[in-house]
């Protein structure tokens, strides 16, 4: 019975990871297309796509310590996804770049807190108190979310060409609507004392983000996956430049950028929890920065189309092998009283705040060096080595100090 409940609890997670992913496919690719077609210049488009990556480091910390306080994180989440979706129904009609900029920072609102929302449930169902193996992988569901997001992708790209930029609005309207639903068939969040990780305070005396800042393991954490994660800044936004530079076309860009996805699906569904069953997460992190470092070192040493063809993949362990292991870390040091927060500090003013510094300064990095900009980024998944080293022992002490 057990058995068959985990395989439910499975399959619903799943969905709701797909339904979000697609939603993100069909819209995040080419919403500045959207935009464009509605007259915006340029710049309009770069004020309004900044303005909403700064509305969701703001909502994103906000709806999860509400959701942690109401202790009622699939109701926070199930109310985001579907006005998220009345937001991208709304986009379709506006015109004009001050309702246009208006629906959009609302729609970024609303679209911030799901990721984190979803996250901190999954790892919750997949982890239970007082459970020492998890029930099922969380890197399956994430994994599930990456495929349905190249899914969206090549549906949208179609739909565009039938029937014009606004489709891919209502496309996501349709998925949000759905993962809304699916929100409400996925277990809620239990909160108790049981199996909460050693050393965590009693859940009254943990009501704040600065509680949780406090926590010298979070803060490590958190730092790891901002140099680690935040030195893909660079790639994410002039890899192809830089090829196209280097005379690699446009096409065959596009298949060294689907390599790299796929890559992040098999670590995510397979390499990846097996590696975890095995390994400590910190091991993992120091293989995912590693990583990192010779990938950014060849991308800065040569364009090499086949070299190239040979690194692109490793995007598996840079980026989702360091995820699932900082997911890990993240369900086993942090009270779930406070796992949205948790959720919502890590994503977005860890990583995402960081990556939009390093996006910027990838932008002089790039005008200056061209691809040996790379070797900062390099430089930066090095610097992650001894922060994973000092996360193991603020995570180890609390054991050695109980045992002498």
């Amino acid at each position: 019975m057990r058995v068959s409940t985990h395989r439910s609890d499975l399959l619903r997670f799943a969905l709701l990871f797909s339904a979000l992913y697609l939603a993100f496919g069909v819209a995040s690719p080419f919403l500045p297309a959207f935009f464009s077609s509605r007259g915006l210049a340029p710049e309009q488009v770069g004020l309004a796509l900044s303005l909403a990556t700064t509305i969701r480091l703001l909502s994103g910390p906000f709806a999860g310590r509400l959701a942690d306080r109401l202790h009622a994180l699939r109701a926070v989440l199930a109310i985001c996804t579907a006005m998220a979706g009345l937001m991208a129904l709304g986009l379709v009609p506006a015109q004009g770049f001050l309702l246009l900029l208006v629906v959009s920072l609302l729609h970024a609102a609303m679209l911030a807190p799901t990721t984190v929302l979803a996250d901190a449930l999954a790892l919750g169902a997949a982890s239970p108190p007082g459970v020492v193996r998890p029930r099922f992988e969380y890197g399956w569901v994430r994994g599930a979310g990456s495929a349905a997001f190249i899914v969206g992708s090549l549906v949208s790209g179609q739909a565009i060409g039938a029937l014009g930029p606004t489709a891919i609005l209502v496309l996501q309207a349709a998925f949000l609507i759905i993962a809304a639903v699916t929100t409400l068939l996925v277990p809620e969040l239990i909160v108790s004392r049981e199996g909460e990780p050693a050393g965590t305070q009693p859940l009254e005396t943990t009501a704040s983000i600065l509680d949780l800042v406090r926590m010298p393991a979070f803060r490590r954490l958190v730092l790891v996956a901002a140099l680690v994660l935040g030195s893909h800044a660079m790639h994410d936004s002039f890899a192809m430049i830089s090829w196209n530079a280097a005379g690699i076309s446009t096409g065959v860009g596009s298949i060294l950028w689907s390599e790299s996805v796929a890559a992040e699906v098999v670590v995510f569904l397979g390499l990846g929890p097996f590696v975890l069953r095995h390994v400590k997460p910190e091991v993992a992190m120091a293989v995912a920065a590693v990583a990192a470092v010779l990938r950014w070192a060849v991308m800065a040493h040569t364009s090499d189309v086949l070299i190239l063809a040979l690194i692109e993949p490793l995007h598996g362990l840079t980026f989702a092998l360091l995820h699932l292991s900082c997911m890990r870390v993240l369900a086993a040091i942090v009270p779930r009283a406070l796992a949205a927060t948790a959720q919502a500090v890590y994503a977005t003013l860890g990583i995402g705040a960081t990556s939009a510094v390093l996006t910027l300064l990838s932008g002089s990095l790039y005008a200056q060096f061209a691809s040996r900009g790379f070797w900062a980024m390099a430089a930066l998944a090095m610097a992650a080595l001894p922060v994973i080293w000092a996360l193991h022992r603020a995570r180890t002490r609390p054991l050695i100090e109980t045992v002498t």
